[in-house]
């Protein structure tokens, strides 16, 4: 991208026309301009309005943290997430059956996610040091 333009297979130019939402533009070529094109049915099949192209405000970081994430190292520091962090939420999601928040707003949506990690805490201490040890030491 070269001052906010994208350039189509045949070497047509698609400039910014206007924003979608508040998270995307839209980039079109010129009017006609496709019809004439050795690509067209294969690129776009618009007769009037030409090739549409829809992409994300911060598309060039998404581009630049995909290269990053195909990295080894970045696989690697992925691995290693997997194994930490994905399973309180997968217990979670999995043995305790909380796909979606049952309360609303802020206060209750806190409150629900606290009661669920001291339930996968207490869960995870009972896997650790057994059943008798826990209450060992709770009632010390």
């Amino acid at each position: 991208m070269r001052d906010d333009i994208y350039t189509c297979p045949a070497g047509q130019i698609l400039s910014y026309r206007r924003p979608r939402g508040r998270k995307q533009k839209e980039y079109r070529t010129g009017k006609g301009v496709c019809r004439q094109c050795r690509y067209f049915g294969e690129c776009t099949t618009d007769r009037k309005n030409g090739r549409l192209l829809v992409r994300y405000v911060n598309e060039e970081f998404r581009e630049r943290l995909a290269c990053v994430f195909e990295q080894p190292d970045s696989q690697a520091i992925y691995g290693l997430r997997k194994q930490k962090s994905e399973l309180p939420f997968g217990h979670i999601k999995r043995n305790l059956h909380a796909d979606h928040f049952l309360l609303r707003r802020l206060v209750g949506v806190r409150a629900e996610a606290s009661l669920l990690a001291t339930s996968f805490n207490i869960a995870r201490l009972i896997t650790l040091i057994g059943v008798p040890t826990l209450i060992q030491r709770l009632a010390h």
